[in-house]
């Protein structure tokens, strides 16, 4: 099977995941999660493409970005995924011992309306998703915390969104999805649907030749007569 197609280009918005080999996990301790924002902030700096949100959990982690030309999200994912790579295999002793992620990254466009806050939204709330923090703005490994409390590396990593937070934001990323953003969330993540308006979907799948994350997988049902 052929990879699966991705857009990459300038000025668009896009949700980026990468999960550890075997689902794994590779932040053991806090001074791995510390270790892959200093090659973050190195990437960051490195590539023509802003950061919007980020959130680091045991075994994976997500980004939302905007490459500013074309094709830089997948030079960025490249370089950020082996450094971080060769960083804790020397790190660990393990070189030569297998790889560190699944594969390369994966990714989906996001419309830049309200449906940019859900992603947003869903990326900073995470961890507290899964129950490794009281709070979402709490989980130190997370965009949330740092543009909360205004820390340094927040000016090292963070841009400017194109549509502000709201001032409720902590308390909306606290806020359950409803079930339809539920399902087309995990339905974009799974299969790198474009999320967003129905409308806005079908453009951009015709557009960029992504029809095929939008059909089920399998083999189509034989059906015989009767």
């Amino acid at each position: 099977m052929g990879r699966p197609k991705r857009v990459d280009v300038a000025g668009g918005f896009y949700h980026m995941l990468n999960r550890a080999n075997l689902k794994a996990t590779i932040f053991h301790k806090p001074e791995d999660y510390a270790a892959f924002e200093d090659v973050l902030v190195e990437a960051v700096g490195r590539f023509a493409l802003q950061l919007m949100s980020y959130c680091l959990m045991p075994n994976h982690w997500h980004l939302v970005v905007r490459p500013n030309v074309d094709g830089e999200m997948g030079r960025f994912g490249q370089w950020l995924c082996l450094t971080h790579t060769q960083r804790y295999h020397a790190h660990y002793d393990i070189v030569g011992l297998g790889h560190l992620y699944q594969g390369r990254y994966k990714s989906f466009p996001v419309q830049s309306d309200d449906h940019f806050l859900t992603v947003n939204r869903y990326v900073e709330r995470n961890a507290y998703t899964a129950n490794l923090c009281d709070s979402p703005e709490a989980w130190k490994w997370n965009s949330l915390y740092h543009w909360s409390r205004k820390t340094l590396l927040s000016g090292k990593l963070l841009s400017p969104w194109p549509i502000p937070r709201p001032p409720n934001w902590i308390a909306r990323v606290r806020s359950d999805f409803s079930q339809e953003e539920q399902k087309q969330l995990k339905w974009s993540v799974a299969r790198g649907v474009p999320f967003g308006d129905p409308t806005w979907v079908e453009s951009m799948a015709r557009k960029f030749d992504l029809e095929s994350t939008m059909r089920p997988r399998g083999r189509p049902k034989k059906f015989t007569r009767k």
